[in-house]
C-alpha cells in the first residue's frame, strides 16, 4: 500500500541556544560590545568573536553597517540564538497604512 507523500514531519523548534545583546557604545572605538544573559559560553564567545569582527570598525551610520549587521542576524539563526540590538536609538518604527 502507498501512502501520498506528505512535507517534512513538523518538529517543535528548539529552544534558544543562548541570548546575545549588540550594543553599541557610541563614535569612539571600539563602537561595539556583545553581552550574553545564558546560553553555552563556547557558543557565545565563538558567536561574539565573529560579530565583532565584522563590527569593529563600523558605526551604525556607516553604509556597511546594513550588510555585515544582516550577517551577524544570519549567524544568530544559524546558531539558534536570541538576538538583540541596542543602537541607542529608537527602532524606526513600522510604516503605517492609512
Amino acid at each position: 500500500m502507498t501512502t501520498p507523500l506528505s512535507g517534512p514531519a513538523e518538529t517543535p523548534p528548539e529552544p534558544p541556544r543562548g541570548h546575545v545583546r549588540v550594543v553599541y557604545l557610541g563614535p569612539v572605538a571600539p563602537h561595539w560590545e556583545i553581552e550574553s544573559e545564558f546560553g553555552e559560553r563556547p557558543v557565545i564567545e565563538a558567536f561574539r568573536e565573529r560579530a565583532l569582527a565584522r563590527l569593529v570598525l563600523l558605526p551604525p551610520h556607516d553604509p556597511q553597517f546594513r550588510r555585515n549587521r544582516e550577517r551577524v542576524v544570519r549567524d544568530a539563526e544559524r546558531e539558534n540564538l536570541l538576538l538583540e540590538w541596542d543602537l541607542g536609538i529608537p527602532e524606526e518604527p513600522a510604516l503605517s497604512k492609512s
